[in-house]
């Protein structure tokens, strides 16, 4: 079996810098192939990224579904981690979920990190978890029940579960994950989340806009966790070199994909707008923090041009700075 790629969570002090496939903005620019994304995928890949990533939301902000996007992935790339930023587990069951994901990590060949979270507590989310039929009050806990049955199952043993929301006997499943143990798990969260980061995750996924709450946050995780835990950061990123009129494409880009007004969404999402230059040191702020990888989505109308100029004139900088040891 397959050992956790150095990429996704080894002991490299090489900071790792990876982008999140627009599939949302495709689903708002009209739908169609999805042939783009793949092609935005593979040019990642060459423009020299780590991993890219896939959000799931099947009806609050609807786009094409992660884990299948990424199965598309695996096939036209070779050396990409690829991720879920972030997927959703309690509204699935984790024997269904936990098949899913050991078929996708073999299909990369360990490549996998598997981003989780309980989803935010706002009315739409609330609608989307009823349309499923999925108590949202209940959420948490079976998110974490989820964690551990799946880790179980991820065994390739014959595996006995027993839960509040979940129970099976002596269930064997096949195809084990490439890696050994299953996939990597990280967490979104803070507040109160940061406690099941530290008891359940091996990675770290939130976006905190102030870059202080990141490190006070990391510390607390720090002191708890149950098992190593790779600090990553998610972030937005709007690259100009007027700086309002970044703000205001950033503006364009978050209420479209929100439906919420930026003043709103920046209050809890680290995001930026403005010059390569400054984006680069407000990153390398998180870095300095503590941060080990970086997930970035880019607010853009042309997400080819976007990564390109990513690629020439933010990434070459990042890959010079050095990401603190664990």
């Amino acid at each position: 079996m397959t050992e956790l790629p150095e990429a996704v969570g080894g002991h490299s002090t090489r900071l790792h810098v990876g982008y999140l496939l627009p599939t949302r903005d495709h689903i708002l620019a009209g739908g169609g192939t999805l042939e783009p994304l793949l092609d935005q995928a593979r040019r990642a890949e060459t423009l020299g990224f780590d991993s890219v990533w896939a959000g799931e939301s099947p009806l609050t902000r609807p786009r094409p579904d992660p884990l299948l996007v990424l199965s598309a992935v695996a096939a036209v790339t070779t050396r990409l981690t690829l991720g879920t930023a972030v997927l959703l587990p309690a509204l699935r069951h984790p024997i269904l979920l936990a098949h899913q994901l050991a078929t996708l990590d073999r299909l990369c060949e360990g490549r996998l990190v598997a981003g989780m979270g309980a989803g935010f507590p706002n009315s739409a989310t609330k609608a989307q978890f009823a349309a499923l039929d999925v108590t949202f009050s209940r959420r948490v806990s079976r998110l974490e029940e989820s964690i551990e049955a799946m880790r179980l199952l991820w065994s390739g043993c014959p595996v006995s579960f027993r839960g509040e929301h979940f129970s099976f006997d002596e269930i064997v499943l096949a195809p084990a994950p490439a890696r050994r143990g299953g996939p990597a798990i990280w967490l979104a969260g803070g507040g109160p989340g940061l406690g099941r980061v530290a008891r359940l995750a091996d990675g770290w996924l939130p976006y905190p806009p102030l870059v202080a709450d990141y490190a006070r946050d990391l510390a607390v995780i720090r002191e708890h966790a149950v098992r190593p835990v790779t600090p990553a950061l998610y972030s937005t990123l709007c690259l100009d070199e007027d700086p309002e009129r970044a703000r205001q494409r950033l503006r364009a880009s978050i209420e479209r994909y929100y439906n919420a007004p930026l003043e709103a969404v920046e209050k809890v999402q680290a995001m930026f707008a403005g010059r390569a230059d400054d984006a680069v040191r407000w990153l390398q702020s998180y870095v300095a923090a503590g941060a080990r990888q970086l997930v970035l989505r880019l607010a853009s109308d042309d997400h080819a041009a976007a990564l390109a100029e990513v690629a020439d004139r933010v990434l070459p900088a990042l890959r010079r700075t050095a990401a603190p040891e664990r």
